[in-house]
């Protein structure tokens, strides 16, 4: 039964993007990036939105904290670190590693109960030196295995059948599309299958956002301040060494940031300020500025975010370029 408390689905559609960010070399525009922003402020209202936010759009990874809610929601006793690494797409280090065993420990479970796709570490470097090893894809490796070791520990204390915890109508999967729902505001649109194989619920990046506020903005007691709390304190666990969203939430005190396949970004500060990115094409090089960007039409003030201006566009081995969201992106009274 749909609840009537909730907005509608959002659209299923090409989703009208609008240019976000330039590639300039030298003074020309060399290339146009795509995409969608929304800006809430500390009341939930846009404060900016460019593109198309009412779309259907698949949040990816960026989801990982909504359903992280729901499980804690639902009884798993994760905190700090391990929680963390429950909503992490992390890159596979050791400590990644050994989290993810941990977790399994506590469910009397091994690397063979998961059910997640089998991948190298997903850090350069890391997958480098796991190569270099002789070591081929593993269930444990794979960036979303955090998350996977959570989902089954939970089953196992709520006495839900393991082998099937993918399924979409499964307890588990059933009770994260609820919440999903609930955090957004609105009906899930679509339905289908994540890259690691978990169900992927299709929501509009305005929903997102107002879901990514919902979580920063949480009280002490409940299921979303312990999320909002672990990732903020504990953001390598989610991501990994020299990870950009990592690298944000210590740049900026309080900012929830989580990122996802696809040039999905949401983050949201304490006071319910919110912003929810999709970058059409799916790159990771506009991504960066772009959320930079947004958060600073959101208010955040501008220095702290001078490291996220993206990479540099270089010719003959030097400078001449870089990634530059549009002026519309640009805080009103501030030089495009």
């Amino acid at each position: 039964m749909r609840s009537p408390l909730l907005a509608d689905a959002p659209a299923v559609r090409e989703p009208r993007h609008a240019p976000v960010a330039h590639v300039v070399r030298g003074g020309v525009i060399e290339g146009v990036h795509y995409g969608s922003v929304v800006v809430l402020d500390g009341a939930g209202e846009i404060r900016f939105a460019i593109g198309d936010i009412e779309a259907a759009c698949h949040p990816r990874s960026a989801l990982k904290p909504v359903q992280a809610v729901a499980m804690v929601r639902a009884g798993l006793p994760l905190d700090g670190a391990l929680l963390s690494l429950a909503m992490g797409s992390h890159s596979g280090e050791e400590h990644h590693l050994a989290g993810t065993r941990l977790i399994l420990q506590l469910a009397g479970l091994t690397e063979a109960d998961l059910r997640n796709v089998p991948d190298l570490p997903y850090a350069p470097a890391v997958r480098d030196a796991w190569l270099r090893e002789g070591r081929g894809p593993s269930r444990l490796a794979q960036n979303c295995s955090g998350k996977h070791a959570a989902m089954l520990y939970l089953c196992t204390l709520a006495g839900w059948p393991l082998e099937s915890y993918l399924d979409a109508d499964h307890p588990l999967q059933r009770t994260i599309a609820e919440v999903v729902e609930e955090l957004t505001g609105q009906h899930v649109a679509d339905v289908t299958v994540d890259g690691c194989g978990a169900p992927l619920f299709s929501v509009s990046l305005h929903g997102l956002a107002r879901a990514a506020a919902r979580i920063a903005t949480a009280a002490p007691d409940t299921a979303e301040h312990r999320v909002a709390n672990a990732l903020r304190l504990h953001p390598e666990m989610a991501s990994g060494t020299g990870r950009d969203t990592a690298a944000l939430m210590r740049a900026v005190p309080g900012l929830l940031v989580k990122d996802g396949f696809e040039g999905v970004q949401l983050a949201a500060l304490p006071d319910g300020r919110a912003v929810a990115v999709k970058i059409a094409d799916g790159a990771d090089r506009a991504r960066v500025p772009v959320t930079a960007a947004a958060l600073a039409r959101a208010g955040v003030e501008p220095r702290s975010l001078a490291g996220f201006a993206g990479a540099p566009v270089t010719g003959g081995g030097r400078t001449v370029g870089g990634i530059r969201p549009v002026a519309a992106l640009h805080p009103p009274g501030a030089p495009a």
